[in-house]
């Protein structure tokens, strides 16, 4: 058995069963999501839990609107009609029994202050912070997440879509703490299918380079 299987068997997972998942389970999932690195070790997350199903569907309704209010700001019928084919990807939530919203803390980027203080370019600031650290340590923990809860024999899917709808979903959900955002979601249950096909992914030798 390859060590690495446990990464192996994650996949992005859109059609759920049926099936009541114990808070436990949930808690486990969490608590891996909370062992992810994070700078400074400031583990700026926070999960929000979403069980009841009616809400869900709350959601995705706004998602659709938000969908439809975006796709009419533009007169390129081609555009807004391919804009709203994504919709069905991003509601794809609608069919599990959870909903786990990861939201965002604050984060000091190192050293911006200096930069701040010496007056620099908007250009500089913005290169600076592009590798976003905060983000990072979310994507760490979400990652963290997937993995565990495909090792319990769970589904996930890796959401970011849904965010041009985020402020409304965010009023709606009510969650509130200083400084927080949505940054992703992932729908979370018994997967439906039991086989899944990797998408192909490119070649090592493509994404790697070895500098001696």
């Amino acid at each position: 058995m390859n060590n690495l299987d446990f990464i192996y068997k994650r996949h992005s997972v859109r059609k759920f069963k049926d099936v009541e998942i114990p808070m436990e389970d949930i808690q486990e999932v969490i608590k891996a999501a909370t062992y992810a690195p994070s700078g400074k070790n400031l583990q700026n997350w926070h999960f929000v839990i979403l069980r009841n199903k009616e809400k869900i569907e709350e959601m995705v309704g706004i998602v659709e609107n938000k969908n439809a209010e975006l796709s009419s700001y533009t007169s390129d019928k081609e555009k807004s009609n391919a804009f709203k084919k994504y919709v069905k990807y991003h509601t794809v939530f609608r069919n599990a029994p959870i909903v786990i919203l990861v939201y965002a803390g604050p984060y000091p980027a190192t050293g911006i202050e200096f930069l701040q203080e010496k007056g620099v370019s908007d250009s500089i600031i913005h290169d600076f912070l592009r590798p976003s650290p905060g983000i990072q340590n979310i994507g760490a923990a979400m990652e963290n997440l997937q993995l565990a809860a495909a090792s319990m024999g769970y589904g996930t899917c890796w959401m970011t879509g849904p965010n041009y709808a985020a402020k409304e979903i965010e009023e709606f959900i009510g969650f509130k703490k200083p400084g927080y955002f949505l940054a992703a979601m992932t729908p979370f249950g018994v997967p439906q299918d039991i086989e899944y096909v990797h998408p192909p992914r490119k070649p090592v030798e493509e994404v790697m380079t070895v500098i001696d």
